[in-house]
């Protein structure tokens, strides 16, 4: 079975019922910088998609609730990140929240670790923003954690899924015991078999937190390469690295049809554990990951 695909436009693909089926309600992020440079969110997404906003190290609280108070005024549910090793302190999260749900109406959130290898303050971990109460406090009702299908480096370094599986059974027992609607939103990744792997076993090891999987939208095999090795992407770093030797695929734009198709298929046959929805990450622009999904969720039969 193919992985990847290169060569079919998304306008001109035929998408299977299955697939416009898993990408309806499809989610995507955007950045502060990169919000900025769209016109109209409202002529390329359709009304009410939830769209993340990336905090990347660097951006002001500001523009990140300016963002979003633009996103919300154009009629998008919006869900901000909220990266533990960015925040100096429980006031500053505090602060953070409230400004989010007075000047933007903001009551959802991705809560996450966050990139940097060193906090900039108290707090290392989601875990640890969960456990401050304050999300409850400031009407957060939905709440979003990260997965790592292929896993996470940084955090089990001897190879394992151990500490990362421990903290999804830790955040379901928290959703257990509060009024949180809860998610996990997953890391991209270039294969499907990982993703339905790891999937399948968190049903069977009793986790049913709905997962919403990530996907590269289109872009670049140069660009993929360059995030998946910034992200710690995992056995599907191998794949794109494999297909890089071509070089006439290079200039080629990826296109995630086959993974998504993989994962819509095994998802109709009841066989994709909690998988429920998709989130599109927009690694070669945003206008060209919202012209495919919405080309996806239309085409149907197309």
């Amino acid at each position: 079975m193919p992985i990847l695909n290169f060569s079919r436009r998304a306008e001109d693909a035929r998408f299977s019922p299955e697939l416009h089926h898993l990408m309806q309600g499809f989610s995507i992020e955007v950045m502060p910088r990169t919000a900025t440079k769209v016109e109209s969110f409202a002529e390329i997404l359709p009304e009410g998609t939830r769209v993340y906003i990336a905090h990347i190290d660097g951006t002001p609280i500001a523009d990140m609730v300016a963002t979003a108070r633009r996103l919300r005024a154009e009629g998008f549910a919006v869900m901000p990140h909220i990266p533990a090793r960015l925040v100096p302190d429980k006031t500053t999260l505090e602060a953070w929240l409230q400004r989010y749900r007075d000047e933007a109406g903001v009551d959802q959130a991705l809560v996450i670790a966050g990139g940097p290898a060193t906090p900039h303050g108290d707090f290392h971990s989601s875990m640890q923003l969960l456990e401050t109460g304050l999300f409850d406090r400031y009407g957060f009702t939905t709440l979003h954690v990260a997965g790592h299908p292929e896993g996470n480096g940084d955090i089990d370094t001897d190879g394992s899924t151990r500490i990362v599986d421990a903290a999804l059974h830790w955040k379901q027992a928290f959703r257990d015991r509060t009024d949180a609607r809860m998610a996990i939103a997953t890391q991209f990744a270039f294969e499907a078999a990982p993703v339905l792997e790891w999937a399948r076993r968190l049903k069977a090891g009793g986790v049913d937190l709905p997962i919403h999987v990530g996907v590269a939208g289109p872009a670049k095999l140069q660009t993929l390469i360059r995030y998946a090795i910034a992200c710690g992407v995992g056995p599907s770093l191998s794949v794109l690295k494999k297909h890089a030797t071509d070089l006439a695929r290079l200039a080629l734009p990826f296109e995630p049809t086959e993974v998504l198709e993989a994962l819509a298929q095994a998802h109709a046959a009841g066989d994709a554990g909690h998988i429920e929805r998709v989130h599109v990450f927009p690694l070669g622009g945003i206008a060209a990951s919202a012209t495919y999904a919405g080309n996806v969720v239309r085409g149907a039969g197309s």
